[in-house]
């Protein structure tokens, strides 16, 4: 089975994630000058629909083409059609033209194998001088999963992130690098904390 195949079987029938924003992403970029943002692994919509309603004028990027199309269905309820641009495809083999003052990929991880060191180093190439990058990755497994890894290949840390990333010393600007517990709710609706890496770096 593919990555499009395994996706497109994943979003097959119903809607996945909550329509809601990622809460450390909207931390994050609540600090920032809005722009050109670039999202990375968008699913069905919820961060860049948020990113156009805060002004951003936003190219959303999955594998997804099921994704991709209820993301621009809601855009176009919500009034936001014009702000954003719905891209199906392969990160693995699709790259970014011209610059971007943000580009982000939350939760950016895969059951199968992807080639996630080279994709986000493409998108640090898209960032534009002044712009930022941002990461959030799950650290851990949430206390329901079964088995170490929950399906996902790594947890990245902060540092690892950072070294995956291998940019230079100079010209860039470590601003968050962290990680933060979140409140969440499990299948069986009891309350957890999960632990998320978030990573923002500055292009000088």
């Amino acid at each position: 089975m593919t990555a499009a195949q395994f996706w497109e079987e994943r979003y097959a029938g119903r809607q996945v994630w909550s329509g809601k924003v990622n809460a450390a992403m909207a931390a994050v970029v609540a600090e920032l000058p809005v722009g050109r943002a670039l999202e990375l692994g968008c699913g069905e919509g919820g961060d860049a629909l948020w990113l156009a309603e805060k002004g951003w004028q936003v190219t959303a990027v999955d594998i997804s083409s099921t994704a991709i199309e209820r993301g621009r269905a809601m855009a176009a309820e919500r009034g936001l059609a014009e702000r954003i641009e719905w891209v199906a495809a392969d990160l693995a083999e699709w790259a970014p033209t011209g610059a971007f003052d943000l580009v982000t990929a939350s939760f950016l991880q895969s059951p199968l194998e992807l080639q996630r060191v080279e994709i986000l180093r493409k998108a640090a190439d898209a960032v534009a001088p002044g712009g930022h990058l941002l990461l959030v990755s799950h650290a851990a497994a949430p206390p329901w999963a079964s088995g170490l890894q929950h399906g996902h290949a790594a947890f990245p840390q902060p540092a690892t992130e950072l070294a995956l990333l291998g940019l230079p010393a100079v010209g860039w600007q470590i601003v968050v690098a962290e990680v933060r517990r979140r409140a969440a709710t499990g299948p069986d609706g009891t309350p957890a904390e999960l632990d998320d890496t978030v990573v923002l770096v500055r292009r000088d």
